[in-house]
């Protein structure tokens, strides 16, 4: 019989094995390159190093303690520090999805940061998406520099090398690097035109207000959040 501790690992391993797997049907990523990882009571779950998405399953999924210990035949992904220091340094982070997708890939390339040409870059949780400074791949100099990036922030850009995003949930992870990659895209064609006009801390401060309000589910929302959206007030209470 299996215990709930089980049933609750097999289903981790089901959930993460298909956000796994719609990295590259999102556009988001190529080949095998890219991880993503789900917090667990132990520590997280995180793609093997070296294996094709196609060819994954849920029984080679890794799991890696907070303290750098893992089990299993196969190895954790290289970039195993990342996903272990989110979720050291930030409670809130149940999932990561880092992917070399191509438009942030190219600005990362560039050594450039997406400022608030658009008031979707607060979907990230601040008024820019910032650049990691350089540093080899798997190495905790990286780690580090995603921190630095990342702030407050739940995504950021690494120098010549990719994006990387946290939310509370896979979905909420993924839906963000999918959002940074189509800025980043917008941003690229942006600049081929001209110089993007950059909104003010003001603006960016009414939009992250209007967002905190949006992100509520519709039974946690109250009057006030509805009057923050512009949202008409009901007629039946």
């Amino acid at each position: 019989m299996r215990s709930r501790t089980d049933e609750s690992e097999a289903g981790a391993r089901a959930a993460l094995l298909r956000a796994a797997q719609a990295l590259n049907a999102l556009g988001i990523n190529q080949g095998r390159s890219g991880n993503v990882s789900v917090r667990t009571a132990q520590g997280f779950l995180v793609t093997p190093s070296g294996v094709a998405y196609e060819a994954m399953t849920p029984d080679m999924l890794v799991p890696v303690t907070l303290d750098g210990g893992y089990r299993g035949d196969l190895r954790p992904s290289s970039e195993w520090r990342l996903h272990r220091d989110i979720y050291r340094h930030r409670p809130e982070a149940g999932a990561v999805v880092h992917v070399h997708s191509t438009a942030a890939t190219a600005l990362a390339c560039l050594r450039l940061r997406i400022p608030a040409f658009h008031y979707m870059v607060a979907m990230a949780g601040g008024t820019s998406i910032e650049l990691a400074d350089y540093a080899t791949f798997g190495t905790q100099e990286l780690s580090d520099a995603m921190l630095a990036a990342l702030g407050p922030r739940r995504a950021c850009l690494l120098a010549n090398h990719g994006q990387i995003a946290y939310g509370a949930t896979l979905e909420k992870a993924l839906d963000l690097a999918v959002e940074v990659e189509a800025l980043a895209r917008q941003y690229w064609h942006a600049r081929s035109l001209g110089e993007p006009v950059i909104l003010s801390e003001a603006e960016m401060a009414e939009v992250t207000r209007r967002f905190a309000a949006y992100g509520k589910p519709a039974a946690e929302r109250t009057a006030a959040d509805d009057a923050v959206l512009g949202f008409p007030h009901r007629l039946d209470g």
